[in-house]
């Protein structure tokens, strides 16, 4: 496998008043291509804001941070926008779907910042629908669904433009742990048998059984990596 992400001395400083407070001190870490990533700590500990920064939501205080050799670090605004848009797919906790929308109008969302036509559109919303197992709810809105298909349908969402990379925010932590679980098993899937590179916050243990890697952060300080191998 290549590296896919590479961040190198990175912190984060935030100036609250006269006050300064370092979220992330000199954070080093790779991320190879086709990793299912899991970021455990205690509240406060950087792991969201790392998250955010992989993502594209934030910018470094100091230090690099290239992902697939792009140093999106360096980025303005606008271009980290479009770079975002492009490369990553992001899962929330609480799903952030258009209750108004069906769930074939959700997932189609990002691609109306691309020139597909309305048609293709449909069509990759259908391929992201049928690849979580939501086909046959296409049509439903959110408020038709249970909250393990809400989290089904954010994914397809993510997975719709074929992102560079799937990060998730507590991507478990408003289900009931029959719907974490099917949540999490597909993940895995997306990750082992379609290759999709994933990090992931999370405060489970067992929603971060199901990556390859854990690393725990601690006063924004990488203080441990764990490889796992599951079956």
């Amino acid at each position: 496998m290549s590296t896919l992400v590479e961040i190198r001395n990175l912190s984060k400083v935030y100036e609250r008043g006269k006050q300064r407070v370092e979220v992330l001190h000199h954070v080093d870490l790779d991320i190879e291509k086709g990793d299912f990533v899991a970021l455990m700590g205690p509240s406060g500990s950087g792991k969201t804001t790392l998250l955010n920064m992989i993502g594209g939501l934030d910018t470094p205080t100091s230090g690099t941070l290239s992902i697939a050799g792009k140093p999106i670090h360096s980025l303005g605004e606008d271009a980290l926008a479009r770079w975002r848009a492009s490369n990553v797919g992001f899962v929330f906790q609480f799903y952030n779907l258009l209750p108004m929308l069906s769930a074939q109008r959700n997932v189609e969302l990002p691609l109306l910042l691309t020139k597909l036509t309305a048609d293709q559109r449909r069509r990759n919303a259908g391929i992201a629908l049928e690849l979580v197992g939501l086909k046959e709810r296409a049509l439903h809105k959110p408020t038709e669904l249970s909250g393990g298909q809400q989290q089904r349908v954010a994914i397809a969402r993510a997975l719709v433009s074929d992102p560079t990379l799937i990060v998730g925010d507590e991507p478990t932590g408003d289900l009931d742990r029959q719907s974490a679980t099917e949540i999490m098993t597909l993940l895995q899937r997306l990750n082992r048998e379609h290759g999709k590179t994933i990090i992931m916050v999370t405060h489970d243990p067992k929603a971060a059984e199901y990556a390859r890697r854990t690393l725990h952060l601690d006063k924004g300080t990488l203080v441990e990596s764990a490889d796992v191998a599951h079956a």
